[in-house]
């Protein structure tokens, strides 16, 4: 008798065929394909998955239905009859399966959705709307994918929802790539959590992610020119020692850390990304609500009862890479950045506003893609590290 496997998933089935090729027996795979009455994928995990249902997380309406999502809908409630025949199915991983033909039932070992959760998540509305006994019950062609090898999961993961535009920041998060980022933040934060899903909300409540894009960010905009210096084949060198496109270009920043956290040969940049995580942060924190910009009469500044509650990233960002100036090594090696104790907070304050005004015609959004904004601030620091010999690591 075969033994029923641990963290036991019961999937029931019209047909079942297995269709391993060659490589999959070689390599100790099983791939099972066939249809399935569709109420047997709704308590499926889709943990493994890149993405979640993008409509509804836990139980919060996410966005608004895109058009596949208005599709499957619509098939639904029109033509269930079809619907195994226009939805493209379901993808599954699991760690074993025991089929029982008799029964017409497989038995998964620890089972995920790997291509299919806004599938899942149109079939659980209908099911849901229809108190759970709906008219009539379709079919859904499913592929079970057995294997034990955790890093082929994540490939297929991506591979085959990539034609559905994943976006990087899932990649990165399913590759594990943000992980010692996230240890690097805890450091600092120790109750911060990454966003690493599309699906991962970003809020102000404990219970929310950090914006993994925004720290990346943030970091590059910190990062003295010369680390910078180090990623080779990064386009223009001038551009990314300047750091106006840490403000402007996300995705080409989040591109940077995975090619800097994948290179090995870059490893003492990636070693000074991940000590400056922190402290970049909490500069950007520290920034956004700056109570010092009281006085300065910046419109796009937004207050409350006179207190500065948020100031436009497009000025923060040249302030915190003003502060690459004073980021330097100590003897152990770690990065950070030791301000001058003779520098204070006003004067950068007051050359923002000014180059806020005249430079960047008191558009946030200029001002973040302005070189000379970047320049004129981090000439004002640069003489500040020069002269001052006493610092103060206000980010240990």
């Amino acid at each position: 008798m075969t033994a029923t496997p641990q963290n036991a998933f019961a999937f029931p089935y019209h047909t079942c065929r297995n269709i391993s090729s060659p490589e999959d027996e070689s390599s100790d795979r099983k791939v099972y394909a066939g249809h399935a009455p569709a109420s047997s994928v709704l308590m499926l995990e889709d943990n493994e998955n890149v993405r979640e249902y993008l409509v509804d997380v836990q139980g919060k309406q996410k966005r608004s239905p895109t058009l596949v999502h208005q599709a499957i809908r619509k098939t639904l409630v029109d033509t269930p009859d079809i619907f195994s025949i226009l939805n493209g199915g379901m993808v599954i991983v699991a760690k074993s399966a025991v089929v029982d033909d008799k029964a017409k039932m497989i038995t998964l070992e620890n089972p995920s959705i790997i291509n299919g959760s806004q599938t899942q998540g149109e079939l659980k509305r209908y099911f849901q709307k229809a108190a759970g006994n709906p008219e009539f019950t379709p079919s859904i062609r499913y592929e079970i994918i057995i294997t034990r090898d955790e890093n082929l999961v994540a490939e297929i993961s991506i591979a085959r929802n990539f034609q559905n535009d994943v976006r990087a920041i899932s990649i990165a998060g399913r590759k594990g790539q943000l992980d010692e980022l996230e240890e690097a933040i805890r450091r600092h934060f120790p109750d911060a959590n990454l966003r690493k899903r599309e699906t991962d909300l970003v809020t102000d409540e404990d219970d929310g992610f950090l914006d993994t894009e925004k720290v990346i960010q943030v970091i590059f905009a910190l990062m003295p020119p010369e680390i910078l210096k180090r990623i080779g084949g990064a386009g223009d060198q001038t551009e990314l020692t300047n750091k106006a496109f840490s403000y402007s270009q996300k995705t080409r920043c989040l591109k940077l850390f995975q090619k800097i956290e994948a290179d090995t040969s870059l490893e003492d940049v990636f070693d000074c990304l991940l000590d400056l995580a922190g402290p970049a942060w909490q500069l950007y924190e520290k920034w956004k609500s700056h109570q010092k910009f009281k006085g300065t009469r910046l419109r796009s500044i937004e207050r409350e009862k006179g207190a500065v509650v948020s100031v436009p990233d497009g000025i923060i960002f040249p302030i915190i890479a003003a502060h690459s100036a004073f980021v330097s090594q100590d003897n152990n090696g770690r990065w950070a950045p030791r301000i001058p104790i003779a520098f204070n907070d006003e004067e950068l304050i007051e050359a923002a506003a000014q180059a806020y005004t005249e430079i960047a015609g008191s558009s946030p959004q200029l001002m973040g893609k302005s070189k000379a904004c970047y320049t004129t601030l981090h000439r004002i620091t640069s003489i500040y590290a020069r002269l001052s010999t006493k610092t103060a690591d206000i980010f240990s």
